[in-house]
């Protein structure tokens, strides 16, 4: 068992030696580096920070939607008197 786990760990070793002189090896090229490229360059893995959700109380809301109320009557108000003229 111990030998088949060496085995193995030798496979994984070529792999990733196989991958990191792919890596290496790439000349200049167009455009964007393909994600999986740029993680293996980067020292540190790239952790991506999650957007943190807006909360908005009721008032908030209310103030929005009337707001928005008010900018669609004017709205109407101005397509009706150019549509009159």
């Amino acid at each position: 068992m111990i030998a088949e786990l060496r085995s193995q760990r030798d496979q994984l070793d070529e792999a990733i030696l196989a991958l990191e002189r792919m890596i290496r090896g790439t000349g200049k090229r167009r455009g964007r580096p393909p994600k999986w490229l740029s993680e293996a360059n980067a020292e540190e893995p790239v952790k991506k920070e999650r957007k943190r959700k807006r909360v908005v109380s009721a008032e908030a809301r209310k103030r929005m939607a009337e707001a928005q109320r008010r900018r669609w009557e004017t709205a109407r108000k101005t397509d009706e008197s150019e549509a009159g003229a």
